[in-house]
């Protein structure tokens, strides 16, 4: 069938494009405010009243639309161009599929999106000394306006990371230890579904990466757990944990995303002096500084967004260790 300017039968179709709430999904839910994995925060189109003509100015709005998120999400679509008055309108199915599209990107977190800003070091925590016996602990925040743009930020492509490293005054074998675990562990990329780590070996002692900012709760989520491979110090690791304060799923009420690393020295080395009959340690195990550092990429207006959304804050929340 054929779509002609002044058609008076396709207002609710063309609402339906523009803004079906479920499946298939219109360019307002998941380009608009939408709600948990749709929504971009992009301004909304216009409905038609019933019985109301659809104009040409109408439609381009809508291809545009599409063509722009299109561009963002890195999708290949219909190529369209911009119609007028009396031009005839034949693009119904290729319309639906390309929301469809688009829609399934959004919700994946844009994975394929590159328009993103990766930001200097927002948040960086060093342990106060070296020689702490048990664990590290280091948490660091990142805070948005509002539920909203907390959403849009990770539908958009949006990722929070973190590095790990350490500071040693002189490198010992287990200065090395941790050292090697931070650079296995590399960028640690938290998306909407999933994170990424961008550094390899080590041993993987605990694998969900299959998290991301959905799977939050106000209760820490276990990412990453990394044991070294060095000999001697097989008992040694580090682990990402992560949460928010509010639910990302139907409730959508999160605003902060907090992430802790914890830094663990299972070797049992305590150092020893001559002379010590009584086999008292009196030296702290060989441990360095732990570093955790907190970076965000962040969505922009590069490829196709008009609004990009990005976080209002950050905060070093914790640090301290444990003997």
């Amino acid at each position: 069938m054929a779509y002609s300017a002044g058609d008076t039968i396709l207002d609710d179709e063309y609402n339906a494009f523009v803004a079906n709430s479920s499946s298939p999904f219109g360019y307002n839910h998941f380009a608009g405010t939408g709600a948990t994995v749709y929504g971009l925060g992009q301004t909304a189109i216009d409905q038609v009243s019933a019985g109301g003509l659809i104009n040409a100015s109408q439609w381009n709005a809508l291809f545009t639309g599409i063509t722009n998120i299109a561009n963002h999400t890195n999708d290949t679509i219909t190529s369209r161009s911009s119609v007028s008055a009396g031009d005839d309108i034949d693009i119904a199915s290729a319309i639906a599929a390309d929301l469809a599209t688009l829609a399934a990107s959004v919700a994946a977190g844009s994975p394929n999106a590159t328009a993103l800003a990766t930001s200097s070091a927002l948040q960086t925590q060093t342990s106060g000394s070296e020689g702490w016996n048990a664990s590290a602990t280091q948490e660091v925040s990142v805070t948005f306006a509002n539920a909203n743009n907390m959403r849009f930020f990770f539908n958009g492509g949006g990722k929070v990371r973190i590095t790990v490293g350490i500071v040693a005054a002189a490198t010992s074998d287990k200065d090395t230890a941790y050292a090697n675990l931070g650079t296995a562990l590399g960028n640690l990329d938290i998306a909407s579904l999933a994170t990424t780590r961008s550094g390899s070996g080590e041993t993987l002692t605990t694998n969900n990466l299959a998290r991301g900012f959905q799977d939050m709760t106000t209760s820490y989520q276990n990412i990453i757990k990394l044991t070294s491979d060095n000999s001697g110090y097989t008992g040694n690791n580090i682990e990402i944990f992560a949460k928010t304060t509010g639910g990302t799923g139907a409730s959508g009420a999160a605003t902060v995303l907090t992430i802790k690393m914890v830094a663990t020295d299972g070797a049992g080395d305590d150092q020893y002096t001559d002379g010590n009959t009584d086999s008292v340690a009196v030296g702290a195990k060989d441990t360095p500084k732990m570093v955790t550092t907190l970076f965000t990429l962040t969505p922009t207006t590069a490829q196709g967004l008009g609004t990009a959304y990005g976080i209002s804050a950050s905060a070093a929340v914790s640090n301290s260790v444990a003997d």
